[in-house]
């Protein structure tokens, strides 16, 4: 699912480059949005074979893609209510019956066991270390010349609270590589940054806005604020968890074991939730979630979207974004043409819900947070094929970024590497 700017959004309505009913199988490599979010868009259009993933994905897609319909459907019908689309009607990208639709076809696997996919492929997963259910996706076809093709999916990183680090894979003959950080590394000291970042809006009496994606991201800032207060490193302030989604997809982590490093295993069997701040408070509902609106800081309130693109984080924007006491924390990347990013850059104004919004509030970033490999993160795990493929094709990330990586590959490891464009056609044979 495209997100950022309107020119990529637009692409969400647009053909797909191929006809859905042609396609033998999809292999899902997690189930973030921006991987799995056109899912029920294709089954709609007429695919009907399987999806294979992960079983932790199949958990984590029943929940995410029927948020995502119902919260399109909600966004429609406010937009015709209020009359600030320019589609008349505004209608869904896909619908709750699509998600059900697609639902049905999940095939789950689990790491380290091939399975074929079509006539003359078979795919095998590895973990990746991103969310939880996150591979890497090595798919070996037959044939005259056989070829193994790795998709690195969005790794991960090592030592990183919650999951298992990434799989090596050590053969590939064409690798498909993330490059969202591929041009620089993560603070290293991502506990200071974000003690001293909610000690300061403490102090000064703010109210702390933290869009967060519902998967991944929002169980690591509940794990690092949990792990803060019990080393005394910052107040234990009341936390509000303002999303029923991430309520949804932390029962699913908890459901999943097999998922978690030793450290966060350990816990879960002492009874003890790595997931919960002292004083955690859960908004379900939509009265929950306006209750909120009455708090006065210090108080830490999280929220969808995670570049404040939709969600109930728009709502708690707009009412507290003019309020200079307001702090907003914007926990990692925020893709070009998003929310986030215009707040990220300094923006005085933005819109939302049709309406122009005054940011009078102090923006923060903590990058440290982000569940993506960095530069350095990435040379590690390339480190392990025993031979380096050609092509590698950093993708999955702004121009930039891919450039720098193919750049550093190339520098690092003496091999062909070349960031890849969009419509770009590799052949096998090459």
């Amino acid at each position: 699912m495209f997100q950022g700017l309107k020119s990529q959004r637009e692409r969400n309505w647009a053909t797909p480059p191929f006809d859905p009913r042609t396609l033998d199988a999809v292999v899902l490599s997690h189930a973030h949005l921006d991987h799995s979010g056109l899912l029920p868009r294709i089954v709609r259009q007429g695919y009907g074979r399987p999806i294979h993933c992960t079983a932790a994905t199949a958990d984590l897609l029943g929940v995410m893609l029927l948020d995502s319909a119902e919260l399109m459907e909600e966004e429609t019908e406010r937009a015709n209510r209020y009359g600030y689309s320019r589609h008349k009607p505004a209608l869904p990208l896909f619908d709750r019956t699509d998600v059900e639709a697609t639902l049905k076809l999940l095939r789950p696997h689990r790491y380290g066991v091939a399975f074929p996919v079509a006539e003359g492929a078979r795919a095998l997963f590895r973990p990746a270390g991103h969310i939880l259910g996150s591979a890497t996706v090595e798919l070996r076809l037959g044939g005259r010349r056989p070829k193994r093709v790795v998709f690195s999916g969005d790794l991960g990183r090592w030592n990183r609270p919650i999951l298992h680090d990434p799989a090596p894979v050590t053969k590939a003959d064409v690798l498909l590589l993330e490059s969202t950080y591929g041009d620089r590394a993560h603070e290293p000291d991502v506990a200071s940054a974000l003690a001293e970042a909610l000690t300061d809006a403490a102090r000064r009496g703010r109210a702390i806005l933290i869009p967060a994606f519902a998967l991944g991201r929002t169980q690591e800032i509940l794990w690092w604020i949990r792990q803060l207060e019990e080393e005394n490193r910052i107040p234990a302030l009341p936390v509000y968890l303002d999303s029923p989604l991430a309520l949804d997809v932390t029962g699913i982590y908890a459901k999943h074991p097999e998922e978690h490093d030793l450290d966060t295993r350990e816990m879960m069997e002492e009874g003890r939730s790595p997931f919960r701040p002292k004083r955690l408070h859960l908004a379900r509902s939509s009265a929950d979630s306006r209750a909120l609106n009455n708090i006065e800081g210090p108080v830490i309130i999280i929220a969808g979207s995670g570049m404040a693109t939709g969600g109930r984080i728009l709502h708690h924007l707009k009412l507290r974004l003019p309020e200079p006491r307001t702090m907003v924390l914007l926990p990692g990347y925020q893709a070009e043409g998003t929310r986030g990013q215009q707040l990220q850059e300094g923006t005085r104004q933005t819109k939302i819900h049709g309406t122009t919004v005054t940011v009078r509030a102090h923006i923060r970033t903590v990058h440290g947070l982000s569940a993506h490999a960095d530069r350095e993160d990435l040379l590690r795990w390339l480190a392990d094929f025993q031979a380096h493929p050609a092509p590698h094709l950093p993708r999955h990330g702004e121009p930039g970024p891919a450039r720098a990586l193919a750049k550093t590959i190339r520098k690092r490891f003496g091999v062909e590497a070349k960031a890849a464009g969009d419509g770009d056609v590799v052949g096998l044979d090459d």
